[in-house]
């Protein structure tokens, strides 16, 4: 099978995008991890795959498949390269688009410098909504890990967040505690994991574990998780830099829970190619 893509990145966390507007995708999960894989395929942290949407009003359907070729429901950094991707092709009016994805619809506007702004929807603290295995909802949580117990924020941000804050970003064990946190029985659908530093009130570091991928230079859906968990915390203004491994991005939030979530940030098209699967 040839296949067709687009190779785009988001603060160096990578895609492979395949527009499937006019014909079904068919992939399976090995294929989608064959063309993920950076030593025999084309190599990329996720697969977007885009579709026709169901959604009145939507420009486009897309779904996001990790590099293991497992479904993720959200991708932040995904889904601005979507907006790009599209603008690119004359697919967008206005400067403004709605992407659908898992029957919502996220509203996208294209700045300048290639930058995207995108309403990421209302955080979601409930338990259920992760899902997290805890009797009630609480600020904050504690899993045992290397002999002591950490405490954690969780949120969903249309996927599973664990946030930590630690005193460094740079010596945190994140892939360790990512790895150990994706077979543990609190989240039995996996769990994105955040290890976050705070700079100060509108500034931190952060790096990021996802689950199906690993450690990326960026992750969309965990700085909004990670700002939304301190904003809870009240340890965030409303509007914070995010410095990620990739780069920075501006996530805007009132605190308010029935109020969504903004993001702001690049996206770059690589290059476009042909692969034998």
């Amino acid at each position: 099978m040839q296949l067709t893509f687009t190779k785009m990145q988001g603060l160096g966390n990578d895609f492979v995008v395949l527009d499937c507007r006019h014909a079904p995708n068919q992939l399976s999960t090995t294929q989608l991890a064959c063309l993920a894989d950076r030593r025999y395929g084309v190599g990329c942290d996720q697969i977007l795959v885009l579709e026709p949407p169901t959604l009145a009003g939507a420009t486009v359907g897309y779904r996001v498949f990790n590099a293991d070729g497992s479904s993720a429901e959200h991708c932040g950094n995904g889904v601005r390269c979507v907006a790009r991707y599209l603008a690119a092709r004359g697919a967008v009016a206005d400067n403004r688009l709605t992407v659908e994805i898992g029957g919502a619809g996220f509203e996208l506007t294209l700045e300048a410098a290639g930058a995207v702004r995108v309403d990421m929807g209302i955080p979601r603290f409930e338990p259920a909504a992760l899902p997290l295995a805890v009797a009630a909802r609480a600020p904050r949580y504690s899993v045992k890990f290397q002999q002591r117990e950490w405490s954690f924020g969780a949120v969903s941000m249309g996927n599973p967040h664990a946030v930590f804050e630690v005193a460094e970003v740079a010596s945190a064990p994140v892939a360790e505690l990512g790895a150990f946190l994706q077979a543990h029985p609190l989240f039995p659908h996996r769990v994105n994991v955040g290890c976050m530093q705070r700079l100060s009130e509108e500034r931190i570091r952060l790096r990021v574990f996802e689950r199906g991928v690993g450690e990326t230079p960026a992750c969309g859906t965990g700085a909004c998780a990670a700002v939304a968990v301190g904003r809870a915390w009240g340890m965030l203004a409303a509007r914070t830099v995010v410095e990620l491994r990739g780069g920075e991005l501006i996530i805007e939030w009132s605190g308010d829970e029935h109020s969504p979530l903004a993001m702001t940030g690049p996206a770059v098209e690589v290059f476009e190619g042909t692969i034998e699967l």
